[in-house]
């Protein structure tokens, strides 16, 4: 049953090319908001604390700070909102999902920067 629900995604769901990009790196998401009639283009800019899953049912989540609060959202690589991602930071965490940065104020909470 799952190499059928496997070949259904690898040929009728349609995948965008988005960058490399992995826990750590600091991106920026472009996405459509639609308010009735209206569509408009708002952007995410925040540091990956995860990516999750795999083919068409593969998320990552990124969290900002929106003044004193932390903001996370979950983005499915397929949503069909999604415009583009940019990888503005490639940062270098020692884990694959860094669940310890919500802890982390100040000084603390600086991923060094990697140049690849």
């Amino acid at each position: 049953m799952s190499s059928l629900v496997k070949f259904v995604q690898d040929e009728f769901v349609t995948r965008k090319d988005f960058p490399e990009f992995s826990a750590g790196d600091t991106i920026t998401v472009y996405y459509e908001i639609r308010e009735g009639e209206k569509v408009r283009t708002q952007f995410f800019r925040g540091v990956v604390l995860q990516r999750k899953g795999s083919g068409s049912s593969e998320t990552f989540t990124i969290r900002k700070m929106s003044g004193t609060i932390g903001v996370e959202r979950i983005f499915p690589i397929n949503l069909p909102a999604l415009q583009k991602v940019e990888v503005n930071k490639r940062g270098k965490v020692r884990r694959a999902r860094i669940f310890y940065f919500r802890g982390l104020t100040g000084k603390k909470a600086r991923i060094k920067e990697v140049r690849r």
